[in-house]
């Protein structure tokens, strides 16, 4: 495939959005970070930015099912990386998630095991050649996904680690489960979830207490939960301006570059500035959605979908923990949180679209 036809089959809609967003969340980190420990997260957001970028490109080129095909490597290489990150990992915030690169960057390895996800539920599912899914066909993929999940929640990073369940339910759905099985499969879940409480770390624990209720520890466990709501409500219609955000400003809201950015967003840029930010990720979806549509075969629709999914994730788990109707997981924004292992992933995982998008013009 020549460069030139390459490029020109791109989807360059969806990455204009995509650009679009991330630079939108880097004027915020620089708004977020100005005059802090961190005031030179926005610049390296954008050197974060152009590596994607790169990465996406590379993505493009190696066909999917060549990719596919690598898949058992990938597979085993990715839990190798994720048993050896708590031993050599650097302690972040009571979690071993990242391995140190030097020069202050470092790699988290759970972000990148999302790419591996989406190809081994695509590789598994369109394997099958079937339009019903049974009972051992669903174990047998829960089971795949669920050694990444375990070894990942693990770390302990619960967050990352529940990404990678929409990418099966996804796979599941489109692969044909029955509606018995998925009814079994709730009602499975609904049972086990009490269960569930009792492997949770204490830190876990406490933030879905002050999820339920924030006013019972205001000054402690909930205090995130409070300042990001006051932050929200503080930006009104059309926000306070850039750098402008009191709770932003002054510090009280946490991790504003990271995890509540979102809400120094809100505070800024208000309730349009939202809508403005949710209507372009609405398009980016519909962007990814489209190209599922257009796939030249089950596997590439499979890999478009699994990618949408995550994202969609992403964003409603995020929005809806800075507006307390989700609890903090420290699941970022993608394409906006400061973090350059999110962002390489999501744009290698926008090079796979793209990579689907381009074999439609292979004969």
């Amino acid at each position: 495939m020549s460069s030139y036809r390459s490029l020109r089959g791109l989807d360059w809609t969806m990455l204009l959005i995509a650009i679009a967003i991330c630079a939108l969340g880097i004027l915020q980190i620089y708004s977020a970070t100005l005059d802090t420990a961190w005031r030179s997260a926005w610049w390296k957001q954008i050197l974060y930015l152009a590596v994607g970028l790169v990465m996406m490109w590379l993505m493009t080129r190696i066909d999917y099912h060549t990719l596919m095909g690598q898949v058992p490597l990938l597979y085993g290489a990715s839990l190798v990386l994720l048993i050896v990150t708590p031993l050599v990992g650097r302690l972040v915030w009571g979690s071993k998630r990242w391995i140190p690169l030097g020069l202050g960057f470092k790699f988290q390895t759970s972000e990148f095991v999302k790419l591996v996800i989406v190809l081994l539920v695509a590789r598994y599912v369109a394997e099958l050649k079937t339009d019903r899914l049974d009972v051992r066909d669903m174990l047998k993929l829960g089971a795949l996904v669920g050694l990444p999940f375990a070894l990942v929640a693990a770390q302990p990073d619960l967050g990352t680690s529940l990404t990678y369940l929409p990418i099966l339910l996804i796979g599941l759905f489109l692969g044909g489960i029955r509606w018995q099985h998925a009814a079994a499969v709730a009602a499975l879940a609904a049972v086990l979830m009490p269960v569930g409480w009792f492997f949770l770390k204490d830190y876990q624990r406490a933030r879905l207490e002050t999820f339920i209720d924030p006013m019972r520890d205001p000054a402690g466990k909930g205090y995130q939960v409070i300042q990001s709501k006051i932050a929200v409500g503080a930006g009104g219609i059309w926000g306070r301006g850039a750098t402008r955000g009191s709770q932003t400003q002054m510090r009280f809201l946490p991790v504003a570059h990271t995890d509540f950015l979102i809400s120094a967003f809100a505070e800024e840029h208000g309730f349009v500035g939202i809508l403005f930010v949710l209507v372009l990720y609405f398009l980016l979806l519909m962007q990814i959605v489209q190209n599922a549509q257009t796939a030249p075969d089950r596997a590439g629709m499979l890999i478009c979908m699994g990618v949408c999914s995550l994202l969609l994730f992403h964003l409603l788990v995020n929005a809806g923990m800075a507006a307390g109707r989700m609890p903090v997981t420290g699941i970022p924004l993608p394409l906006m949180s400061y973090g350059g292992s999110s962002m390489l992933s999501v744009f290698m995982m926008l090079g796979l679209v793209n990579n689907v998008r381009l074999r439609r013009f292979v004969s």
